[in-house]
């Protein structure tokens, strides 16, 4: 098998000499053990979970500390406490808060309503409001939702506020950004260590840079706004360690299709999820939040990954803010470790109607489709666009190729051929997509990647250049659009009970429009693969 789950060795409830030695002076535990003196160790065996009777109060006693992962420790500083355990209900200091215009009329009803309709926020500038889910569209009560948001941030002098005003022309609002979770990290509001929550359950997409992000509730974002602060249980965590040299047709959507196929869409209920490994470490930040992105499709309440130099290097030219990344400890308990050989996997969908019904996309071969859809936080960052370039940029060499060694024509008479022949043109030019295929760029910033950077190997081609040659949709204005939805007129929304491969991250009965509608969730790749042909298409087809 590519993978299996392997349940934690049982922790001894005693300890002896060398390792209560080991354990006081570890180097990894940020706990304050430096007062721990190895010559005070007794010879006797130490008991953990039942201290021998004394004399002294419990007060004097103290209780004896063990190591925390990362989730526990963040959970442990915004709480102001010096160690926790899974289970626990604390107090946490919020670092951000987010909100939407889906959510955000709400959470600030709750806030006036319990703190009053003159009452301040807590901290102006630790709150970011960020409309992108129902925007480009004419529902007057979409377009309300912006204007309470709009009022508000007047009203409190909201520093973070990326309104818009003009909807017929998204360019021409500067301070527009688009999907909330890619423009949180291209704003520079994930920051390891740190607390971030949002009104929407992709909120742990942040966990990519090694900080504790979860969705919350309308009511529980109303008292954070007054507050500061939320009381959350912490979670245990899970491990997920993936190693071996990812393979080039693989993405990271593909990694966490694997595991949600694993373990279910329940299997990490209220878990942290931990993504630890050599391949993991070789993940751009946008695959690390593809990765986290979809703990929720699993159950999770949070998803991180381990800041290292990728990560610092990714926030370098985004936030002058001080931060302070934290590390699971060498000994620290986690509920079950999960192993993958990510060199043995291969490309996957979940079919419909559901995250966790995996299967390879080689084996939906047969599967008919009528659209393909390239967008939303999941899968509508800059690097998503530029693998399905790639694919679509590999359609033209793989049938190139073949014309070129199975014609047996001269150079000169293949110049003649291609002057005189419009479908030796179009096949020179590139493969056409066979069904309509839509792009909706996350952010204005991907959006204008699209148009300006050059694809690898394209001979300076862009994206934009490339998806109109394969005759793929014009980009769209940067939203979430019909990834869940929205209004009858948002763009690309399945008004009809279509097939449709997607690179969004839910495809439960109605969630891109009709309720009868088929979503198979993929990568870029293999979106891009399968608009190519008109059928689920696994992506070695061109790639290889």
């Amino acid at each position: 098998m590519a993978s299996s789950a392997i349940s934690p060795t049982r922790t001894s409830s005693f300890i002896n000499k060398k390792d209560f030695g080991r354990f006081c002076f570890s180097s990894t535990s940020q706990l304050s053990i430096h007062k721990c003196k190895k010559s005070s160790v007794s010879k006797k065996i130490v008991s953990v979970m039942a201290p021998q009777q004394s004399e002294r109060s419990p007060a004097t006693t103290g209780s004896v500390k063990t190591a925390m992962t990362l989730t526990e420790k963040i959970m442990a500083r915004a709480s102001e406490k010096p160690h926790l355990v899974p289970g626990e209900n604390v107090w946490v200091n919020v670092d951000i808060l987010m909100t939407h215009d889906v959510c955000g009329p709400g959470s600030i009803g709750i806030f006036k309503k319990e703190f009053g309709e003159n009452a301040k926020v807590w901290d102006r500038e630790k709150l970011v409001i960020i409309p992108d889910h129902y925007i480009f569209t004419s529902d007057e009560r979409a377009n309300r939702n912006v204007d309470i948001l709009r009022d508000f941030c007047i009203e409190q002098n909201i520093k973070y506020f990326y309104d818009i005003k003009d909807l017929g022309n998204f360019k021409a609002n500067p301070d527009y950004k688009g999907v909330c979770h890619v423009a949180l990290a291209q704003e520079g509001h994930c920051r390891p260590g740190e607390v971030l929550l949002g009104t929407d359950s992709h909120t742990c997409t942040a966990g990519a840079f090694g900080q504790f992000a979860t969705g919350i509730g309308n009511t529980d974002a109303g008292f954070v706004l007054g507050t500061g602060k939320l009381l959350l249980k912490v979670p245990p965590t899970l491990r997920f360690v993936m190693d071996g040299e990812m393979p080039d047709y693989l993405l990271a959507k593909d990694l966490i299709l694997q595991i949600i196929g694993e373990i279910s869409v329940a299997g990490a209920t209220y878990k942290s999820m931990e993504f630890v490994g050599s391949t993991v470490e070789s993940l751009t930040m946008e695959e690390r939040m593809t990765l986290c992105n979809m703990v929720v499709e699993a159950g999770g309440k949070n998803g991180v990954v381990p800041a290292d130099t990728t990560t610092f290097k990714y926030l370098e030219d985004k936030t002058s803010a001080p931060y302070e990344p934290v590390y699971s400890d060498q000994q620290a308990r986690f509920l079950s470790d999960y192993r993958f050989d990510v060199s043995k996997l291969e490309p996957l969908v979940a079919k419909p109607h559901s995250p966790d019904n995996r299967a390879l996309a080689r084996e939906c071969k047969d599967v008919k489709i009528d659209r393909v859809y390239i967008g939303s936080c999941t899968g509508g960052k800059t690097e998503d666009f530029l693998a399905a370039a790639r694919v679509f940029l590999a359609s033209v060499r793989a049938i190139s190729i073949n014309y070129f060694t199975t014609s047996g024509q001269t150079i000169d008479s293949i110049k003649t051929s291609y002057l005189l022949n419009s479908s030796l043109r179009q096949l020179i030019l590139g493969k056409k997509v066979k069904v309509p295929t839509f792009l909706v760029p996350a952010t204005q910033k991907v959006w204008m990647d699209l148009y300006a950077l050059p694809v690898p190997g394209s001979d300076g081609k862009t994206c934009s250049q490339i998806f109109e040659e394969a005759g793929c949709d014009t980009p769209a204005s940067p939203s979430c659009g019909a990834c869940l939805g929205g209004p009858k007129d948002t763009y690309a929304r399945m008004n009809e009970p279509k097939v449709c491969v997607s690179t969004t991250n839910r495809n439960f009965p109605g969630r891109m429009g009709h309720k009868e509608g088929q979503i198979y969730l993929a990568s870029p790749y293999t979106a891009a693969a399968s608009a190519l042909t008109g059928y689920v298409t696994d992506p070695r087809e061109f790639l290889q």
